[in-house]
């Protein structure tokens, strides 16, 4: 299944003809024949730090930015569960050169919607927002035609459905209709109480996954190790790659998508392991 994934990916034909493209300065910036839509690079900012280390408070672990304890966005307190997760926060903070490209930090981030909670969402709501994502999960939507892409989809999704059926003893299926599949109610049970055995920080981590893939199943196969973080951002990309493949792809810009879902996604899944693992790392953290 993953070998016909890759070599649908690195069967890209050269680059399609431009279409109305800006070149990228400080970030990239996209405008397309008739929209408005331009992509503009989020805020920067002068590094205004040295050094980064982690010290361990009352309420968890938190980041050091030379003498000065970081915050959130709300000026909470940014305070950790997980020394891991500390460190990689810290890992974040001290990679940054010159300039903090805070849109590359996806940790940082998603602790401070943990700690902030700008949402005001219970562990209930997230649940549910993340289960709603099994009626129109990518995998179980199907097409009729293109033949060739027919195929694509049956080959690599299919055995990420019958894994999950497997693996959670349920019942999901897959549907060419605009309805999407028909989703038994004790399947939805299942996932509903199999995210409830998560801690609120993993579980918006996991929810955080669902959202970039627009699939609970590559996000439950993310999860339990099951595959990989470049196969799920291709399995839960097959139509697009596949369109490439036919009709080539608009210069960097198809390639930017790529990799910055591979980012986010990959940041959700750490972020979700290491908020659901107990560890401590003996050793010293980010002082050298």
């Amino acid at each position: 299944m993953w070998r016909s994934c890759l070599r649908l990916f690195y069967a890209r034909p050269p680059q399609a003809p431009r279409l109305c493209l800006t070149p990228p300065v400080g970030g990239p910036s996209l405008s397309l024949p008739g929209t408005a839509r331009t992509y503009t690079p989020p805020t920067e900012r002068k590094r205004f730090y040295q050094k980064v280390s982690i010290s361990q408070g009352e309420g968890g672990f938190e980041i050091n930015l030379d003498h000065r304890k970081l915050k959130t966005p709300q000026a909470k307190l940014f305070t950790v569960p997980s020394e891991a997760l500390a460190i990689a926060v810290a890992t974040e903070w001290d990679s940054q050169q010159d300039t903090i490209k805070f849109y590359t930090m996806h940790l940082t981030t998603l602790c401070n919607a943990a700690l902030d909670n700008p949402s005001q969402r219970n562990k209930d709501q997230i649940i549910r927002a993340a289960v709603k994502f099994l009626e129109t999960d990518t995998v179980c939507y199907r097409v009729e035609e293109p033949a060739g892409l027919v195929e694509l989809q049956n080959n690599e999704w299919d055995p990420m459905i019958e894994w999950a059926e497997k693996r959670y003893n349920v019942e999901i299926g897959s549907s060419t209709s605009i309805m999407g599949p028909n989703i038994p109610a004790r399947t939805k049970d299942t996932f509903t109480s199999h995210l409830a055995s998560y801690n609120m920080w993993a579980l918006q981590g996991i929810e955080y996954v669902i959202t970039q893939l627009k699939s609970l199943i590559l996000s439950m196969g993310l999860i339990d190790r099951h595959i990989p973080v470049e196969e799920a951002v291709l399995l839960s990309r097959l139509e697009e790659e596949y369109q490439i493949q036919q009709w080539g792809n608009v210069e960097w810009a198809h390639d930017y998508d790529l990799y910055e879902l591979r980012a986010r996604t990959a940041a959700g899944t750490l972020f979700a392991h290491l908020c659901s693992e107990s560890s401590t790392v003996k050793h010293k953290l980010l002082q050298d």
